[in-house]
């Protein structure tokens, strides 16, 4: 019999138990921590913005182009595309499961590049971006204002400077966003009655802001080539592009030959606001920011979480007055409460073991043996699950509660055969 090797050598059996052991141990400090194993296809995010234009006009003139260079890309299963009203167009590229997200990241972007000369003008100024994308959320972090002193305007950029970067740093994040950032932006409201009596057109308002809101290069007094008295050379320095409301509303739409002028203060309504409305947050009925955090591929769970409220917290102790945050999604907490209960199910076999053999076997020897053969069987679990690629998470650790109560059967099973054998 197989057993009967290890019954005759005992000295050896310890040495497999302990190299078990030791090998589940070591295995459980590199093994990924996430909710769900990782099951999904890698997918890469293509998204573009034509301001203004509405979703049959972004479906036409930069979807179409899109889609048709990306189609056919390596590995790729297939995509799907998605124009809204606001003008946004997002393409999600999905490929088959094991490969490479940043070689199909690559792939779709030189494929991009290809087509972006022929997309609208205003598309190439606020740029095609192309990200590898995630479903596996770890945790949404709200920033807002409990006394109402700050509204989201402020906070989300707050965020955008001072703690979205640091929150990208972090290892074992592959992406964090603001939901409906709202990044400042200069925002001109037109008066049509106004444009109608000057005989101006939004076009027209348009081109003076774009030639008047511009950095040029004026260049320098004095450069070579020049006479040899000139010992100096100056820099010229231009106002540049404008800064507050007070110098858009001072910019010059038309200028009459007589003299007069009509100015943007003129015609339209100047003032500091958001690029985008559509999105709105709220925490607690408050308006608020929210960062999503998203876990990148191997990476452990537990870890990853901690290390990003440590960093908020520790951001936090300079947050201006009035700005405080929260954590109102966290997938770690299931994660944490599948674990503990697997520890909670194994003291509980543990203890139950030890009353059922030392009661009707009336040996303490007996009762002692399960305390070291289910922990080598589930310790050693561990090695196994990294040998095969799997990760610590719902499944597999309801897998071992399974798993626990099978190895404590089998422990009082065999237990009790082999106490009557030898008394035999």
């Amino acid at each position: 019999m197989f057993s009967r090797f290890f019954i005759d050598r005992p000295i050896f059996a310890v040495v497999i138990s302990i190299f078990l052991v030791l090998a589940g141990l070591a295995a459980m400090r590199v093994l990924p921590i996430a909710q769900y194993p990782e099951i999904a296809p890698p997918v890469v995010t293509v998204q573009a913005i034509y301001p203004g234009a509405s979703a049959e006009v972004v479906e036409q003139t930069v979807a179409a182009p899109l889609e048709n260079a990306i189609n056919g890309v390596p590995g790729m299963i297939y995509m799907s595309s998605n124009s809204s009203s606001n003008g946004l167009v997002q393409i999600q590229v999905t490929f088959e499961i094991g490969t490479s997200v940043d070689d199909a990241t690559i792939n779709v972007s030189n494929r991009v590049k290809q087509v972006e000369s022929r997309l609208p003008l205003e598309v190439r100024r606020q740029g095609v971006t192309v990200e590898r994308g995630s479903s596996s959320f770890l945790q949404v972090l709200a920033f807002y204002s409990p006394d109402g002193s700050h509204d989201d305007l402020f906070i989300s950029n707050y965020v955008t400077l001072n703690v979205l970067d640091e929150l990208k740093r972090l290892p074992g994040t592959t992406n964090v966003q603001i939901f409906g950032a709202k990044d400042y932006a200069m925002r001109v409201w037109l008066k049509p009655d106004r444009l109608a009596q000057l005989k101006l057109t939004p076009s027209d308002v348009a081109a003076a802001i774009n030639e008047q809101n511009a950095q040029f290069a004026a260049g320098k007094v004095g450069a070579a080539p020049i006479g040899p008295g000139q010992d100096l050379v100056y820099t010229i320095t231009t106002q540049g592009r404008l800064a507050d409301a007070k110098e858009f509303g001072a910019i010059i739409v038309r200028a009459s030959p007589d003299g007069s002028t009509v100015r943007l203060a003129d015609v339209a309504r100047v003032e500091l606001g958001s690029k985008d409305y559509e999105f709105i947050g709220r925490y607690n009925g408050k308006p608020a920011t929210l960062v999503g955090v998203f876990l990148a591929p191997g990476a452990n769970a537990l870890d990853v979480a901690k290390s990003v409220t440590a960093r908020v917290g520790a951001l936090a102790a300079r947050f201006p007055q009035g700005l405080a945050w929260a954590v109102p999604y966290d997938t770690t907490r299931f994660v944490e409460v599948s674990i503990r209960e697997v520890l909670k199910t194994l003291g509980e076999a543990m203890l139950l073991v030890f009353l059922v053999v030392y009661l009707f076997l009336q040996s303490w020897r007996a009762a002692v043996i399960p305390f070291l053969a289910v922990p080598v069987s589930l310790i050693g679990t561990f090695a196994g699950l990294h040998v095969l690629g799997y990760s610590i998470n719902t499944l597999t650790l309801f897998g071992m509660v399974l798993a626990i109560g099978i190895v404590v059967d089998d422990a009082i099973v065999v237990l009790e055969n082999v106490e009557r054998i030898m008394r035999e």
